[in-house]
C-alpha cells in the first residue's frame, strides 16, 4: 500500500501537545490557539488555518512566563 493513498494536502496543527489553557486569555500555553480555535480547527479552510498560524509567534512573544513551582513561586503568592 502506498503512502500516496493516505496523505493529505492540509495544514498541520500547531499542537505541541502541551495542552494548558491559559484562564485569563483562553489560549492554550503549548501552542498559543484559542480553545476556540482549538475545537473549529478541524473545519477551518486552510486559508483560515495559515491566518492563525501568522498570528502564532507574535502571541506566544506576548504569553506569560509559566512557573513551575519553586520557593520564589511560593513567596509571590
Amino acid at each position: 500500500m502506498s503512502d500516496e493513498i493516505w496523505r493529505r494536502d492540509e495544514i498541520e496543527s500547531p499542537c505541541v501537545k502541551i495542552c494548558v489553557i491559559e484562564p485569563e486569555t483562553r489560549l492554550c500555553l503549548g501552542c498559543h490557539r484559542s480553545i476556540d480555535e482549538i475545537g473549529a480547527w478541524s473545519a477551518m479552510t486552510p486559508e483560515a488555518r495559515r491566518a492563525v498560524i501568522a498570528e502564532l509567534p507574535a502571541r506566544a512573544a506576548r504569553a506569560k512566563p509559566v512557573r513551575r513551582g519553586g520557593a520564589a513561586g511560593r513567596r509571590s503568592r
